[in-house]
Parts: structure tokens; C-alpha cells; sequence
């Protein structure tokens, strides 16, 4: 328990030491292609496996946990865990969740356990215990003020469970970020998605996470789903809430590693990567370490 107890309490900052790595990192985007050469997609897959399969041993830990949202990410880093042949629990736990999104992950959750006899399931439904949490909490004014922060809540209750049952049965918390979202825009919940143990997909970008999603078979309904973080309880997509595709984001993330700035551009792509940079800079606090006070060593 104390093992766990401390990977729990140390693992926040793993998201910011992958970003040591990946910011000096580039990829040949282009607005619409992703690469100029194709990724070896079968050798990335087993690369990630073979790192997997390594890290919890190395750590003495049974296997993973993971949570399923019906999206292409958590399907995806499932598949890639469940391929180690070391133990893997998908949880569900909707809150208000739309009901596409609890059968796509109910359906894959299904799969994967045809294919891997290594998989476990539990749902966990979270929508009483979310409710009794706004119950509890202060009135205010104007309902809308407080809808980001009760949708950060939603991610924020989901990375508590599946902290219970990691340090329940011994796993570790495998973290479903790609690249462009964990170090490009930061479209992620601080301590909720982005508390975890490791991120296997975390120097993949989104493009990419769909190429392996192709190559594993992974269930036609996710790889053609929308992507959406599933937090608001109606059928809002990633691109309704960012203003710009994935694809159109990787490549505003490659202009900003070549030190591009918006005035290189016009019409939709300025428009685009003022959207990028904009997100860029309003995340940066989730992207590098917890700040801290350091005294002066003649105070001490």
C-alpha cells in the first residue's frame, strides 16, 4: 500500500517530465498529413507494448488500470496495455454520460475481452456520487459560471477511482493523452486525465493515435466517433470547444516548433494558429513542473 500510496503522490509531475522530451521533439505535419514519411505503425505498436510491459515489472506491479470512454485514445491505450499480457481493469464511470459514448465503451471493453483473456471490467457509476458533490457545494448566481469547474470535477472524481483500485489491487494508472493535447494545447483536466502513473501514447499525435487504432482493429464506431472529452453531458466535440481540428492543430504545433508567429499567415490558417497559441499559452501551467518557493540560503 505504501508503494502505491507514493506513486500516487510523486506520478503527477510524469506529464511534465514527458514534456522535457517531447518540446524538443518535431514531426513533419502538414495542415492535412500528418507525416512526410509513413510511421511504422507495427513497430511503434510493439515498441509500446515491449515499454509497458517493462516499466510495470521493472515496478513490480500486477499490470493497469484504465478508464473507457468510448474515445479513440482510451480504446487505443487499452488495447496497447491489454497486449502486455499483464493484468488490465477497465473501469466505466459515467456522470450523465451520453449514451452513444457508454456503448461504444461497453462494446469495446467487450472486445478486448474476446481477444485478451488478461482483461477485467467494472463499472463505477459516478453520477450520484457527482450529484451529491454539487449538492453539498455553495449556491451560486449564475449556474454557467461554475460549468468548467463541475466538468473538471466530473475528470477529477474519475482519476480518484481509479486511484482506489490501482492502489486496491496493485496496477498502475495508464494515462490516455496523445501528444497535441497533453504539450501542444493542454486539453486536459489538471489532476484528473492527466493524474497518472505513465502515458504510452503521449509522443503520438492524434493522427497517429488513429493509424495504430487502424492497425489494431480497434472497433469501427470509436475510430469514426467524433472526439470528445465526454465532460459535459451533451454531444459537444474536441473541435467545438477548440475551434480547430486535430489535424489543423498539429500543424499549428509544427509551425510553433519551426518559430513560425501568426503574422506568417492569413485567412484560416493565421486563424488557427492564433487558436493553437492561444490554448498554448493559456495551458502552459499543466505542462511544466508543480512551481516552487526557493528560499535563499542566507534565510535558512
Amino acid at each position: 500500500m505504501t508503494k502505491n500510496v507514493a506513486s500516487l503522490e510523486s506520478n503527477f509531475r510524469l506529464i511534465s517530465i514527458f514534456n522535457l522530451k517531447t518540446l524538443i521533439l518535431g514531426h513533419k505535419v502538414s495542415r492535412f498529413r500528418q507525416n512526410e514519411h509513413p510511421m511504422q505503425t507495427e513497430k511503434v505498436i510493439d515498441y509500446i507494448v515491449d515499454w509497458l510491459k517493462e516499466y510495470a515489472v521493472n515496478a513490480k506491479m500486477k499490470g493497469f488500470v484504465i478508464g473507457i470512454s468510448g474515445g479513440i485514445d482510451s480504446a487505443v491505450t487499452s488495447t496497447l496495455c491489454a497486449k502486455t499480457g499483464l493484468e488490465l481493469l477497465c473501469l466505466e464511470m459515467p456522470i450523465h454520460q451520453a449514451e452513444n459514448q457508454v456503448t461504444r465503451a461497453s462494446r469495446h471493453i467487450e472486445w478486448l475481452q474476446h481477444n485478451f483473456k488478461n482483461v477485467k471490467r467494472h463499472a463505477v457509476n459516478l453520477t450520484p456520487v457527482f450529484d451529491s458533490l454539487v449538492a453539498a457545494l455553495p449556491p451560486v448566481e449564475n449556474e454557467e459560471e461554475r460549468f468548467m469547474s463541475l466538468a473538471n470535477t466530473r475528470a477529477r472524481l474519475r482519476m480518484s477511482s481509479l486511484y482506489y483500485f490501482a492502489a486496491l489491487d496493485g496496477y498502475l494508472v495508464a494515462g490516455t493523452g496523445n501528444k497535441v493535447e497533453d504539450f501542444g494545447v493542454g486539453f486536459y483536466t489538471k489532476y484528473g486525465d492527466g493524474g497518472v502513473d505513465l502515458s504510452p501514447i503521449a509522443d503520438l499525435l492524434k493522427t497517429q493515435v488513429y493509424e495504430i487504432a487502424r492497425v489494431l482493429g480497434i472497433n469501427d464506431d470509436i475510430q469514426k466517433a467524433a472526439p470528445t472529452d465526454g465532460l459535459w453531458g451533451d454531444d459537444r466535440t474536441d473541435e467545438d470547444q477548440i475551434g480547430a481540428s486535430y489535424p489543423e492543430l498539429e500543424w499549428a504545433m509544427k509551425m510553433q516548433e519551426e518559430g513560425k508567429t501568426a503574422d506568417d499567415f492569413t485567412g484560416r490558417d493565421k486563424e488557427v494558429f492564433l487558436i493553437y497559441t492561444k490554448f498554448n499559452s493559456a495551458n502552459r501551467h499543466k505542462m511544466i513542473p508543480i512551481p516552487v518557493c526557493e528560499i535563499p540560503h542566507s534565510l535558512l
